[in-house]
């Protein structure tokens, strides 16, 4: 697999464990087995269906999960003690087959990326959580249930556009947090 792909991959891989973990999973497992995409590295291991059907039971459950407030939460809480070193694991397999230092590389670069999108996606629901009214919370779930979908569909089909999309995602998660921190100390 080329560089550029591997490393869309990986980068694309890690952004979404940090948010959608269970799905990405399914979705590559599901993908790989029906060899709809290369999986690069130690990845094929999703293509196992016991991987993939565990993978995608978890995501139906989030799914419903993550529809209601506070349980959402709560969910978002245990899982970033999974997510994010699942974006460490899913980053470094994808690099397998390279020097082992691009594979501690990868992980760690992977590992930043779960973070920064699990902790954009936890913050949110947090805010969301304290609005009055409980459409909210469905709306914005929705929401990254469709922008999960979609960037599920471009790391499956065109995995090195995911280079370019996880970079400026990255970027404006940063941006809007320095944002909020320097507005947060100009209020004392």
């Amino acid at each position: 697999m080329e560089i550029l792909q591997t490393l869309g991959l990986a980068m694309g891989a890690s952004w979404l464990a940090g948010y959608r973990l269970y799905a990405c999973v399914a979705t590559l497992g599901i993908a790989g087995y029906f060899k709809v995409a290369q999986l690069p590295g130690q990845l094929e291991i999703l293509t196992d269906p016991r991987v993939f059907i565990t993978a995608t039971v978890l995501f139906l459950v989030e799914f419903f999960a993550d529809k209601i407030p506070y349980l959402d939460t709560g969910w978002d809480a245990v899982h970033t003690f999974i997510r994010i070193p699942a974006g460490v694991v899913l980053a470094a397999a994808a690099f397998a087959d390279f020097d082992p230092w691009v594979k501690v590389v990868a992980g760690l670069i992977g590992g930043g990326i779960a973070l920064t999108s699990h902790g954009a996606k936890a913050a949110t629901r947090v805010a969301v959580n304290h609005s009055p009214e409980p459409v909210s919370n469905v709306a914005t779930s929705a929401g990254e249930d469709v922008a999960a979908g979609a960037s599920l569909v471009v790391l499956v089909l065109a995995p090195f556009l995911m280079i370019g999309l996880v970079s400026a995602a990255v970027a404006a998660t940063w941006w809007l947090v320095r944002r909020l921190k320097t507005r947060k100390s100009l209020e004392k």
